[in-house]
């Protein structure tokens, strides 16, 4: 059966209206995410270039730039993250790494207080995380 073709190929003016609306839907869009809450604790981590990893297991624990502390992304006071990095490095097969997610505005006294924290749980080995250098950034 062969059934009958309409289709021309438009040779007309394209309308600039589509467009135009589609565009400030896109502006509107843009707008109104910008507004949204976004969840979540803001840490701007320090760069660095060729630093070690570790291949232990990890448990990850984040301080922000006031200084507060953060495991498994909920906030807990010193007492408790002693008491769960204990019970984690007793879980462990091998012996644990911590790694700190540290603010760039958090100072070496808070860094310390939780490396030792780490210790007294039985975490002997912690490196701090770091994101990668731009490419376009000169050392």
């Amino acid at each position: 059966m062969k059934f009958p073709r309409n289709a021309r190929i438009f040779r007309g003016q394209l309308d600039a209206a589509p467009f135009a609306l589609l565009f400030f839907l896109l502006v509107l869009f843009l707008m109104v995410a910008s507004l949204l809450y976004t969840p979540g604790v803001a840490l701007h981590l320090p760069t660095g270039d060729e630093l070690p990893g570790t291949d232990r297991p990890t448990v990850k624990v984040a301080v922000d730039a006031a200084g507060r502390l953060y495991f498994e992304n909920q906030g807990i006071q010193e007492k408790d993250l002693r008491a769960r990095l204990t019970e984690v490095a007793k879980q462990a097969p091998e012996p644990m790494t911590l790694i700190v997610e540290a603010d760039k505005a958090v100072n070496f006294e808070t860094l310390m207080r939780l490396n030792l924290l780490a210790r007294d749980a039985g975490i002997t080995n912690s490196l701090l995380a770091t994101l990668p250098r731009p490419l376009n950034s000169q050392p």
